[in-house]
């Protein structure tokens, strides 16, 4: 827009919120986006410290299968919906591009033989046949939507090298790529130049359906960048760094963005890595402006010139190129100070043992790990008594007897879309493999060791260069393409193994190129995890523990009885780029992804039912049409007065997600898993609530599940259940609130500060709204949680300033009335809450724009775009 390319104000914005300005522009419509949204992010300057909120329409929406199965679940439901209501189901589908890579499923089965990946895909197909195929059904049912299939690779790394348009062309209308996510490590596609992060399945669906999603505009932490890394460090050294650095800032909620002459110098491998871990360092995004290694990337990996041409020429004219030569433009202003890293100070380190943002200098490790073990228990200690320090346990593996102690490596994983999309960090792990071998170096057996890549194109280049070999021989075999380890599907160790740390209480140790290391995310048995390069993985691999100063200490002897260091087996930087050139061809990737279309053997197999609806089967315990639209009608709902609701949960301060979403394995004595049993599942096969996410019936008995929920009903006791306050009885959460439906009372939920933190997830709302919760009243939201909560039809209500349930009062043990005038509800607003104990207050209406009033008088997001397409006008 000539107009506002003119304006003084447009060069002074950083190069990430020139995107949000192109696309406030591209759709004013004083409606969704209005003019003053614009004013706003040109105003950013200021606005930016003020917590405002503007629209945001992201060109195309990436997802993968826990979160996309109930993604598609709910566009199969509203199809039902619309034809009901007399509509053509036909017109329920994405609105924008839509890509779904099935890749959280495979888990590490097998390991260290080379038919791994073989066995653990037909294990995936197995254990995922509902799953895949309601997906399945979505690929030939809905337009705009491509399903990348089980066994193909990563979500982000596929993103990245094949998916990743930077620039669209849309029937001659060119415009940035953007993107949001289910997945937090969307971010990584940042290194691209393209805006893009995670969010919530109810903001992603909105997206989905041609809706936009609405932000708070903000701040932009700078980060410039000089120098170059040294040989001996690598791209996760460096990313570890800046999880550290960028921890202390505090960004949590901004956005970063990379600048300085050191940006120059990382290739956008290395840059991806750093975006990757975006959600570590607590920021939305971490950004790198589109340059000319962008443009050097995309042709490497096999896009197409003319393609690239486009792509320039518009990012050039829209003033998001950015150069660092002589003729580079001046800086953009950004908040606050400038965060500054000179990258030849970056060491080789790695992070744990159970938060990615806890580095350790390798040369320090020795030292840190030993203060760990004798430090209270906390994010660095576990409190061992001085007499268990050198405790150790004696085991029988394949006839051979080994002694394991603390700090003992018991999975060493080359694994994650964050390092296995960096061809110089795998092939350096393959050179060390390689340099280790002919020293006559060995990985001890019971180690589980094992490779699984975010792409095909990772295979290819190890093999042309020979290196796979070497890591075939100390057991990092092809394991599957899929997140695998990185996300906890590590697999069981073997049964000695599991055994000896078990009966001795060993402190056994997991080492993963991976991006997140919480304690007992990896394994149930490795209670320390440290992430490291794949070259670092390999090495504590060949050494067996954590326990260990590659400086002073050896890693082995070499076939004449001489110490071998890992400084003698390091392969160097020159010697690494050589092979990238080498053998990272753009053959390769248009090779891969060349297949993606005609899929997998498994998955062309795979039978699905076809037609524009689907053919819900009551009998499956996966997919399962949720009752959302079941009473839906074209009309707007009455929106009738909350009256004598019963309060479900009185909670505190910061309940997350984690708190109210199901998560994790399913409970024996869990409503849940009673629901299964009665369903003759057995409890080897109950998976978990995230392979599950496709039947509400689960879901919803999982909400609120968590066992470290703390419910003032009960005097704050810990555990998944409440108080049925008109009996006053204890009863799990799901069976007060089933009990509460059927007798047809509303229910209500009080609750703190920083409700719904953390994590954004879909069923933190879907599962309150199934168990019949009306309205939250809050001291404060979450911002994507409060907005998810209004995307189902949740009323949520802030307490005034000052006030909260226990300075007016409030137990949980009254009934509620609210006073909601038939639905006609203003922006901010205050109503009157009257409690059976004569208790009257006000709350504030957490509507925040016009639009979330229409959503909530529509009775949800979904209900409001079924209405637009049965009835336009």
């Amino acid at each position: 827009n000539a107009e506002y390319m003119g304006d003084p104000r447009v060069n002074r914005l950083p190069y990430s919120i020139k995107v949000l300005l192109e696309c406030a522009l591209r759709n004013c419509d004083e409606f969704n986006f209005k003019s003053a949204d614009v004013e706003k992010i040109l105003n950013w300057e200021q606005t930016s410290k003020e917590s405002i909120e503007v629209p945001f329409k992201p060109a195309r929406v990436l997802l993968q299968d826990f979160t996309g199965v109930p993604a598609v679940v709910d566009l199969a439901a509203m199809r039902d919906a619309v034809k009901k209501l007399g509509g053509d189901p036909n017109r329920v589908n994405p609105a924008c591009p839509v890509d779904l890579v099935v890749d959280h499923s495979v888990q590490v089965d097998a390991s260290r033989t080379l038919d791994a990946r073989e066995r653990n895909e037909e294990l995936e197909f197995k254990r995922n046949y509902e799953r895949f195929e309601f997906l399945k059904w979505g690929q030939g049912a809905l337009n705009n939507f491509l399903i990348v299939p089980p066994g193909s690779g990563i979500v982000h790394q596929v993103n990245l090298e094949y998916l990743g348009r930077v620039v669209f062309d849309n029937n001659g209308v060119l415009y940035p790529d953007s993107l949001v996510g289910t997945d937090s490590h969307t971010t990584m596609i940042d290194a691209l130049g393209i805006v893009g992060w995670g969010v919530g399945g109810i903001e992603a669906e909105a997206v989905m359906l041609g809706e936009a999603v609405s932000m708070v505009l903000p701040e932009v932490v700078g980060f410039k960048l000089t120098g170059t890394l040294p040989k001996i460090a690598t791209a996760t050294d460096l990313v570890l760094t800046c999880t550290e650095l960028l921890r202390k800032r505090k960004v949590v909620g901004k956005f970063v963005e990379f600048f300085g002459p050191g940006v120059e110098s990382l290739s956008i491998a290395d840059r991806a890595t750093v975006s990757n871990m975006a959600p570590e360092y607590g920021a939305t995004m971490g950004f790198f402006p589109i340059d000319q290694k962008t443009i050097d990337y995309l042709r490497n990996t096999g896009r197409d010139e003319a393609k690239l041409e486009l792509i320039e020429k518009y990012a050039r004219a829209q003033g998001l190129f950015r150069t660092y030569d002589a003729t580079a433009q001046a800086d953009p202003v950004f908040s606050g100070d400038i965060l500054e890293l000179d990258l030849a100070t970056v060491v080789p380190s790695i992070s744990g043992p159970k938060r990615p943002h806890d580095r350790v200098p390798i040369s320090r490790m020795k030292a840190d790990w030993n203060d760990c073990l004798k430090n209270p228990v906390g994010f660095k200690g576990y409190g061992l008594a001085p007499e268990t320090l050198d405790k150790t346990a004696t085991f029988t593996y394949n006839n051979t007897e080994y002694k394991i102690g603390n700090g003992a490596v018991v999975i060493a994983a080359i694994t994650s879309c964050t390092n296995t999309s960096n061809p110089g960090v795998m092939l350096a792990a393959g050179l060390l493999a390689k340099n280790a071998i002919e020293k006559g170096l060995k990985v001890l057996p019971y180690i589980k060791t094992s490779l699984s890549p975010g792409s095909g194109v990772v295979t290819k280049y190890l093999e042309s260069s020979g290196l796979i070999t070497y890591l075939n021989q100390i057991g990092f075999t092809l394991a599957g393409y899929g997140c695998m380890t990185c996300i906890g599907n590590s697999g069981d160790l073997d049964e000695p193994v599991a055994e000896a740390i078990q009966k001795a209480d060993i402190l056994a140790a997991a080492v993963l190129s991976g991006n997140r290391n919480f304690e007992g995310r990896v394994h149930p048995l490795t209670r320390a995890n440290y992430l490291a390069s794949p070259p670092l993985v390999v090495a504590y691999a060949f050494a067996g523990t954590v326990n260990i100063d590659f400086e002073t200490e050896p890693l082995g002897k070499d076939t004449n009885g001489q110490d071998v260091f890992l400084r003698d087996i390091w392969p160097s930087r020159d010697e690494i780029q050589m092979f990238v050139d080498a053998h990272v061809r753009p053959e390769y990737f248009q090779e891969v992804y060349g297949r993606i279309s005609k899929g997998t053997d498994r998955w062309n197999a795979l039978q699905a039912p076809t037609g524009t609806l689907y053919a819900w089967r009551p009998e499956s315990t996966y997919i399962h049409n949720p009752p959302f639209f079941s009473s839906m009608e074209l009309t707007l709902p009455k929106i009738n007065d909350i009256n004598e609701a019963f309060c479900l949960l009185n909670l505190g301060d910061s309940i997350t997600t984690d708190h109210i979403s199901p998560a994790g394995n399913i409970s024996k004595t869990s409503p849940a898993a009673r629901y299964l049993t009665e369903r003759t599942v057995q409890q080897v096969d109950f998976n978990t609530y995230g392979a599950r996410r496709g039947n509400d019936e689960i879901m919803a008995r999982g909400t609120f599940a968590n066992t470290r929920l703390k419910n003032k009903l009960l005097g704050g006791k810990e555990g998944p259940n409440t108080l049925y306050v008109p009996t006053k009885e204890t009863l799990s959460v799901f069976d007060a609130a089933d009990r509460y439906q059927k007798e047809g009372r509303q229910l209500i939920i009080l609750a703190g500060n920083e409700y719904g933190s953390g994590s954004s997830r879909d069923w933190a709302a879907k599962g309150p709204y199934l168990l019949g919760v009306k309205a939250v009243i809050a001291q404060s939201y979450e911002r994507i949680h409060r907005s998810n909560l209004v995307g189902m039809g949740i009323l949520p209500l802030e307490f005034r300033a000052g006030e909260n349930a226990d300075t007016l009062g409030l137990t949980g043990e009254e009934t509620f009335s609210i006073l909601l005038n038939g639905g006609n509800l203003k922006v901010g607003q205050d109503i009157d809450i009257k409690t059976s104990k004569g208790t009257t207050f006000q709350a504030r209406v957490r509507l925040d724009t016009d639009v979330e009033v229409e959503y909530f008088k529509n009775g949800g997001i979904l209900h409001y775009v079924i209405r637009k397409i049965v009835r336009p006008n």
